[in-house]
């Protein structure tokens, strides 16, 4: 499941994207028009600044914007920057130990194939193709 902090992010990344700005936008804006705890989003900006996601300068006139292009971002990678993993079962992530009973495991083809297709579906939407959708 997909938490709030990981639709946020991509809530963060699409009002940057539709801003379409290389000046720095600054944060009490963008919660404003996501309607969104500035406090919250702090957190959230912060990991997608250190994953290089976005680049932050603070002072006056600061602000975030994004780093690359928005066609250049998948959903993938914005989820797993703020989520850690998108893995199914715990046994899949890729942080995970090798599960004893892997060799035996009659379900782990089907987690398998459930993983590989929400990664496919993740990593082949764009920044753009949201942004759009609107």
């Amino acid at each position: 499941m997909i938490s709030t902090k990981g639709r946020y992010a991509l809530r963060v990344m699409m009002d940057l994207a539709e801003q379409n700005s290389d000046s720095y936008i600054p944060l009490k804006e963008i919660a404003e028009r996501q309607g969104i705890s500035k406090k919250y989003l702090e957190m959230i900006v912060k990991e997608l600044v250190s994953a290089k996601l976005l680049i932050g300068v603070s002072g006056k006139g600061g602000g975030y914007k994004l780093s690359r292009k928005p066609g250049e971002y998948s959903v993938g990678e914005i989820l797993t920057v703020t989520e850690g993993t998108l893995a199914v079962v715990a046994c899949l992530s890729e942080s995970a130990e090798q599960c004893p009973r892997a060799e035996g495991c009659a379900t782990l083809p089907m987690w398998s194939e459930l993983n590989q297709m929400i990664h496919d579906f993740f990593y082949s939407k764009k920044l753009t193709d949201l942004t759009e959708q609107k």
